[in-house]
């Protein structure tokens, strides 16, 4: 009896995974720990600033996950790749909340999505589901990139690696970095692995992924993401019509699409970012050269909200 109680309660543990990973513990300082000298004699001798943007892509299959930096020539080098620890599920983008499936696709997380104390000792949340899963009515929330080795549905690190990731992704937040792109990829996207997944279920999904993953190959720079018509778009021409795309609905330029008009907060934000532009800051951040806002926050992704009849404020709120 004893025994099938613990049992029961190492199921219900694993079922919670990563959305227990919001509880806090207050006995850990290790967000602030500093950058160890052998990470920063790496970027010394990389010629990486500490403080410099950073880029991270992820390989299900492959279990790894790399952190990209982008030097003073303006472009993203390989900084390291990391063995992941644990992921649950199988190849495949996540679906619906319970599946324990890790999510693939095109995410953005910004300095809020950082949790330096989470229950599985650091973790950054990947922002799922962004408006290419919205839009097919996914569901789920919580889902990370995180410490503690052990996954429901996340990414999993050892703590001495999630440790140094975060601090990384700390110190180019601190640096400037509104926020960085993850690009999440069920294998290394390359023509004999795509021909050995061609009767897959998702091959069409991955076929776009690939044009994302094959615009990084070709420029160094994490490439404009749009959706609409339930695809990811990778810089694509309307990229600029920001937030007048329904990611459901017609791309622009093609018949039926109809603008639609931004909520007047944003446009108010915009005008301020142009009146005060920053070429240093605004190079980071993907502007033009004349202060013009070219990639806003890529949380557009999951606008607008009226677009989707899903109660989308709970999903938002449970994050951090």
């Amino acid at each position: 009896m004893r025994c099938a109680l613990c049992l029961c309660l190492i199921s219900l543990s694993l079922l919670a995974g990563c959305s227990q990973a919001m509880e806090t513990t207050s006995n850990s300082n290790a967000a602030n720990n500093p950058l160890t000298k052998a990470t920063r004699d790496m970027l010394l001798r990389k010629s990486m600033r500490v403080e410099a943007p950073i880029f991270v892509r992820i390989y299900k299959k492959e279990s790894e996950l790399e952190i990209w930096k982008q030097k003073d020539d303006g472009l993203f080098h390989l900084f390291k790749s990391y063995p992941i620890c644990n992921f649950s599920g199988e190849l495949g983008p996540k679906l619906k909340q319970g599946d324990k499936q890790a999510p693939e696709g095109f995410y953005r997380v910004t300095k809020g999505q950082m949790n330096p104390n989470s229950k599985f000792h650091l973790s950054f949340n990947l922002g799922y589901p962004n408006a290419y899963d919205r839009s097919y009515r996914r569901t789920g929330a919580n889902l990370m990139v995180h410490g503690d080795c052990r996954s429901a549905g996340c990414y999993a690190m050892t703590d001495a690696l999630v440790e140094e990731i975060y601090a990384l992704a700390r110190e180019a937040f601190a640096g400037g970095q509104q926020s960085f792109d993850v690009h999440a990829y069920p294998f290394r996207m390359t023509t004999k692995n795509m021909e050995l997944h061609k009767k897959s279920r998702w091959i069409k999904f991955w076929r776009d992924l690939k044009k994302g993953h094959d615009e990084f190959e070709i420029t160094r720079l994490p490439p404009k993401i749009r959706v609409c018509e339930r695809r990811y778009h990778v810089n694509p021409a309307f990229a600029d019509y920001e937030h007048q795309i329904n990611p459901a609905g017609p791309c622009p330029g093609s018949p039926g699409f109809r603008p639609m008009r931004p909520p007047p907060q944003l446009t108010i934000a915009k005008s301020e970012r142009r009146r005060g532009a920053d070429p240093i800051r605004d190079a980071i951040d993907g502007s033009d050269e004349a202060g013009n806002q070219q990639d806003d926050d890529f949380n557009s992704l999951s606008l607008p909200d009226q677009l989707f009849s899903d109660d989308i404020s709970a999903i938002r709120d449970s994050q951090y």
